[in-house]
Formats: structure tokens, C-alpha cells, sequence
């Protein structure tokens, strides 16, 4: 059975939607609706903003369905139809994200972007800015104690996560008990492997962006199965790995050009190491003792073995 937690939620806007009635009316239809209205809600739960200035024809074009769907879909909703629809979309919206003026300028947008280089800063800093605003202190607080107690923390991440799997594994290495990045350099069967002895003392960081891995979704659910503690970094109320964590930290990652953009992720993952390395007294101790070690074996670094001194005044040959 799975344990009864009570996690604090983030503040995140787009959970505040997903929580919101509307937004859960969507996010049933994203569970238990047709693949055509599952390509609805998604793309309802990730644009918000954007939807509140689509026509019903563009709405169609973004999810790929007839106009006749969409109104379908308003309708079973128990709205007249997509106008009525939008409508509640943009009154919902507006009460997140007040004051009003701050929907105007969302949906209208940048319409000049200097160039990819400069739309791609632009998509990194805003993701940061958003992610910023969804951190709970309460929720990190907790994530950390379980961190600590844990016997061993899993971090999971295939196709793009997975260099934030290793970035994480890494940092997280010295403030654990035991740390096991499950996929490293192996496939599925390497990560299920490592997933064989997972329990309920443990801990599951589960890291997931588009194009989201169909793995890493059986292989959290396999976790859950054992009331193991998860931990979900993802993009979205509707990633699919959302509905599945005990802790759910986002990190939006929209891009002017890529799939996915991992600043607001990187940005997320050091913030949570930040707050594990001066969680206790120990683990700040650690941390010098750790600088310390590695502080003789740094570049002008006037401490460094007296034998790495002079190899680096040899001259060259």
C-alpha cells in the first residue's frame, strides 16, 4: 500500500491551475479521456496563457483535432462551447496571474526576438524565473529530511535527464547514506536491475523532460509499488511522472528552438543540493572537509604538494 503523505504543494502557477476545478476536469480527461481529448487537456494544462488568444480553428491545428472535437470536448465539460470555454480559461488564469496587466503582456509576448541565441537566453531566463516562484521552503525542507534518512537515494533520468540524473547523483554523493544513479551508462535493463532491491526506506528521485522516456514512467510506477518515497522533477502538472511522486518540484522547459530546455531544471537540482549541503551542522562539516581535499589539487592554488608545484614549472619541452 502506499504511504500516506501530506506534502506541502508548490506555488507553482501551473500547479495553483491544475488544482484549480477546471484544471482538474482537464486533468481527468488527461487520465481516463480519449487520445484526442488527452491531446487536449495536455496542451490545455501547459498553455494557459497561450489558449486565451487561440481561435477554435488554431486550437485544432495545436492538438492535431477537428473543430467539431473541440466543441465536443467544451461541451463535455458542461461549457456551450469553446468560447465559453476559453472564457473560463482566461478567468482562471487571471486570478493566478495578477494583476491583469501580467496576462496582457504573457499572451502578447515578444513578437521581436534578436536572434535564436538571444530567444534562447530569453526561454532560460523565464523558466528560471518561473521555477523561482513555485519553490516551497516547506516542501524542500521536508524532501531533504527524507533525503537524509533514506538508505539509499535512487536518481533516475533517461535521454536528456539523464546528465541531470549524473549532475544530481553527483553533488547529492557525499550528504547521503548511499547514492545510486540507476541508469548511469546502461539502458532500461541496467536501471531495472538497480531498481531490484528498491523499498520503503528509500528514496526515488525521478527526473523527466520532453520527450518524456516511456521507462522511466513503468520503472517509477514499479517504485511505487514498493511505498518507495518519490521525488518528481518535471516540467509540467501534466507530465505524465507528475501524478506520481510524493514530492513534485517543476521546472518549466519551454524553448524558442529545442524540445526541452534544462536551465530552470539545473537551477532546481542546485537549489535542492544548496539547501542539502547546510541542512545540519554534519553536512556543513562535510562540505569544508570536502574543499579542503580537493583545495591542493586546484589550479594557482598557492597549497597545492610541492611535487604538483614544480611538475608545473618544468619547463616545456
Amino acid at each position: 500500500m502506499k504511504k500516506n503523505l501530506t506534502p506541502t504543494e508548490s506555488h507553482s502557477p501551473d500547479l495553483v491551475f491544475a488544482k484549480s476545478s477546471l484544471g482538474e476536469a482537464l486533468m481527468a480527461q488527461l487520465k481516463d479521456g480519449s487520445s484526442s481529448y488527452k491531446r487536449i487537456a495536455d496542451y490545455l494544462l501547459r498553455n494557459q496563457v497561450k489558449v486565451t488568444a487561440l481561435g477554435i480553428e488554431d486550437m485544432a491545428e495545436q492538438c492535431e483535432v477537428s473543430t467539431a472535437t473541440i466543441s465536443r470536448f467544451a461541451r463535455d465539460l458542461n461549457f456551450t462551447n469553446y468560447a465559453a470555454l476559453k472564457n473560463k480559461i482566461a478567468e482562471t488564469v487571471q486570478e493566478i496571474f495578477s494583476p491583469v496587466e501580467k496576462l496582457r503582456n504573457t499572451i502578447e509576448g515578444r513578437k521581436n526576438t534578436s536572434s535564436p541565441m538571444g530567444a534562447s537566453l530569453q526561454s532560460a531566463l523565464a523558466n528560471i524565473n518561473a521555477a523561482s516562484q513555485g519553490i516551497n521552503d516547506d516542501q524542500i525542507d521536508q524532501i531533504i529530511t527524507r533525503l537524509a534518512k533514506a538508505g539509499t537515494v535512487y536518481i533516475m533520468g533517461f535521454g536528456i535527464s539523464s546528465h541531470l540524473a549524473g549532475m544530481l547523483a553527483l553533488h547529492l554523493q557525499p550528504y547521503c547514506n548511499h547514492v545510486v544513479e540507476v541508469v548511469a551508462y546502461g539502458g532500461t535493463e541496467v536501471a531495472a536491475g538497480n531498481l531490484a532491491s528498491i523499498s520503503d526506506k528509500d528514496v526515488l528521485i525521478v527526473i523527466s523532460f520532453p520527450r518524456y522516456a516511456l521507462d522511466v514512467i513503468r520503472l517509477t510506477e514499479f517504485a511505487r509499488k514498493h511505498s518507495t518515497c518519490i521525488v518528481a522533477i518535471t516540467d509540467s502538472s501534466a507530465s505524465p511522472i507528475a501524478q506520481l511522486g510524493d514530492y513534485l518540484l517543476l521546472a518549466p522547459s519551454s524553448h524558442a528552438v529545442l524540445a526541452s530546455s534544462s536551465s530552470a531544471a539545473t537551477a532546481v537540482i542546485e537549489a535542492l543540493v544548496s539547501s542539502m549541503m547546510v541542512s545540519n551542522k554534519k553536512n556543513v562539516e562535510k562540505a569544508i572537509r570536502l574543499t579542503e581535499a580537493l583545495s591542493g589539487y586546484l589550479h594557482n592554488n598557492d597549497n597545492a604538494p610541492r611535487t604538483m608545484q614544480l611538475e608545473s614549472r618544468k619547463p616545456k619541452k
